[in-house]
């Protein structure tokens, strides 16, 4: 990664204690977002409904395979935003563990580690290790790539994977499609896919029947949220392009650490709360960065998302959930082209 983009990352880190937001106003609406939506999509057209305290009843019953949506770890950050980075992973795990139907695999959307240190990676995996679910997908984060451009990274997690870890699979009749776009951060911080992977991925979707589901997934998000921060990525429309035949594609995204959606066509798009610490609302701060909140509150700005798919109606719910949420019972307690 170039001094360039490590600067863009360190400016962002600053610790924004004092920056004026009105915490108890924005915390007041990030605990109604982490109540949680279940979105169904079916036939490209997406539908919600509030996650209730009792959804843990239903269990996914019913879907044809289940996965959870982790995001933005940050392994080895230690300041007032979040001193205990590990323990918050540990709930979210834990709460993975609780669920009543064992999830088929996890995705982990990036900034696994803060500061890209074999001791970061080494603590994830061994959280990791206590996950129910033992198939781990990975995309790297900007922090995966800070001290050796994801060369650790790759080795760890990138087997298998083409280029700067860019890969797909296919999960009972849903193609997944791991993208990349933290290798080459353009000004201001914006993501970018490049030439290569975008031909890649072209060349990925080109034989597949517009009736299959696809779900993407990468760090930064792959529409634009506020350019002023860096939040969105700036060929996506190109990638995007080479999904508008398909009649369900739902796009997962992490890097903003609060949840964000917005339906364009067929393709719904969704961002992923963290489970390290929460970010101001675009807009409403100098800068992107960690924002602390009293230690009682944090729990509710930090959240895991559970997905189910169901084959009959090709359909995705999606189900954000809080770590001291009542929506799913608590536990005791845990990715690689795969792991």
């Amino acid at each position: 990664m170039t001094d360039k983009n490590k600067d863009l990352i360190d400016q962002n880190l600053q610790d924004l204690n004092n920056d004026g937001i009105d915490r108890r106003g924005f915390l007041k609406c990030m605990a109604w977002a982490g109540t949680g939506l279940v979105w169904t999509m079916s036939g490209g057209i997406p539908s919600s409904r509030a996650f209730a305290k009792t959804a843990h009843r239903s269990g996914g019953n019913g879907a044809d395979f289940t996965f959870v949506q982790i995001s933005d770890s940050h392994i080895g950050f230690n300041k007032p935003a979040n001193p205990d980075v590990t323990a918050t992973l540990q709930a979210a795990i834990n709460k993975i563990n609780a669920m009543p139907r064992k999830p088929d695999f996890i995705i982990h959307t990036g900034d696994l580690s803060q500061l890209s240190k074999p001791s970061e990676f080494d603590t994830l995996d061994q959280v990791l290790k206590g996950a129910s679910a033992k198939q781990v997908y990975f995309v790297p984060g900007e922090h995966d790539m800070l001290s050796d451009n994801g060369e650790q990274y790759l080795q760890r997690y990138g087997k298998g994977t083409k280029g700067s870890g860019w890969y797909s699979f296919d999960q009972k009749g849903v193609h997944f499609v791991g993208l990349v776009n933290v290798a080459n951060l353009k000004a201001g911080g914006m993501g970018s896919l490049g030439h290569e992977q975008l031909e890649w991925l072209e060349d990925d979707l080109k034989g597949r029947s517009a009736s299959t589901p696809i779900v993407l997934f990468a760090h930064i998000p792959l529409w634009t949220i506020y350019p002023d921060w860096g939040w969105g990525t700036d060929d996506s429309e190109q990638a995007l392009s080479y999904v508008k035949r398909f009649g369900s594609v739902t796009v997962l995204n992490g890097h903003i650490h609060q949840i964000m959606q917005k339906v364009e066509g067929k393709v719904s798009f969704h961002t992923a709360m963290s489970t390290a610490f929460p970010q101001p609302a675009p807009g409403t701060a100098p800068s992107a960065g960690p924002m602390k909140v009293p230690a009682d509150q944090l729990q509710r700005v930090l959240g895991i998302t559970d997905v189910n798919y169901l084959v009959s109606g090709r359909s995705l719910a999606i189900v954000d959930s809080p770590l001291d949420s009542g929506s799913l019972p608590s536990g005791n307690g845990g990715g690689s082209g795969g792991r």
